[in-house]
């Protein structure tokens, strides 16, 4: 079972889970979750246009053999080219490490999930201590916000934190004192009261929260992961290959790590 994985829909908006019963049972086989994965690996693959010819459209097809020399080469019929769906642009706030970091970790979360909770408690800072101050890790940010509508206000408060450079801390602070699930808790006054916490100017912060370009980032993230076919939160890419799904212990994430470390040219082996 995938723990993390969303136990029911929340305003009919993921288009993998038809209720429940249905998304419960994705969570009790196995062989689902790796249906999710491969399709979620093909549709990464497609990220950028390209044909399977290395981006030229078609491959130069062979003469049959004793063809004289001088004799046109024939062309090829055009291979299809697919185009998955485009990511929407990272705010620079949203990412911690170095760009030129040899292992990139994105992150599908919602502040209103425990499991995301869990792993930013307590996975995450011992990440951040060994990989990304370290110069090997970069952790990216990507809201997915399918527990309704104050998932969402949280996500738009953080990134109003983030004009401040103060996305991670309130962040931290989302998940250190993160109210129980559905609890209504996560109010206009709550926010409010942690930004004020983290020294934030109030009237700034409130502005950045009522601009309806920074809600539409978020709602660019929570589509952009539905179209990837995320199978619920936290959901993590590795180097852009679908590695880790729910919560996972440290060493899961460590094993990720290194073997994308050493994947990379260039990049230093495992150790």
């Amino acid at each position: 079972m995938i723990a993390g994985a969303p136990r029911s829909r929340a305003g009919g908006e993921l288009p993998w889970a038809a209720g429940s019963e249905a998304t419960e049972e994705a969570a009790l086989h196995p062989k689902r979750v790796l249906v999710v994965a491969a399709l979620l690996l093909v549709l990464l693959a497609g990220l950028a246009v390209a044909s399977v010819w290395g981006g030229h459209g078609q491959r130069p097809a062979a003469l049959p053999a004793g063809t004289p020399a001088g004799t046109p080469t024939p062309a090829a019929p055009s291979i299809p080219q697919w185009a998955g769906p485009r990511p929407p642009q990272v705010d620079p706030a949203l990412m911690i490490g170095r760009a030129d970091a040899p292992v990139t970790v994105v992150e599908f979360a919602d502040y209103q999930c425990p499991y995301c909770g869990e792993f930013a408690r307590t996975v995450q800072p011992a990440l951040v201590a060994k990989y990304v101050d370290t110069g090997v890790l970069r952790l990216v940010w990507r809201d997915f916000p399918y527990y309704g509508a104050q998932s969402v206000d949280a996500a738009v408060a953080a990134r109003a934190a983030g004009q401040q450079g103060k996305f991670w801390p309130f962040h931290d602070a989302l998940y250190a004192h993160q109210p129980p699930l559905r609890s209504g808790r996560l109010t206009a006054g709550y926010l409010d009261g942690l930004a004020g916490g983290l020294g934030l100017d109030l009237a700034r912060f409130d502005l950045a929260r009522r601009d309806p370009a920074l809600r539409d980032t978020v709602a660019a993230d929570f589509a952009f992961g539905q179209q990837l076919g995320v199978p619920g939160t936290p959901s993590f890419l590795v180097n852009g290959s679908p590695e880790i799904f729910g919560s996972q212990p440290l060493s899961t994430f460590e094993h990720a790590i290194e073997q994308a470390r050493g994947q990379v040219p260039g990049g230093a082996p495992p150790r």
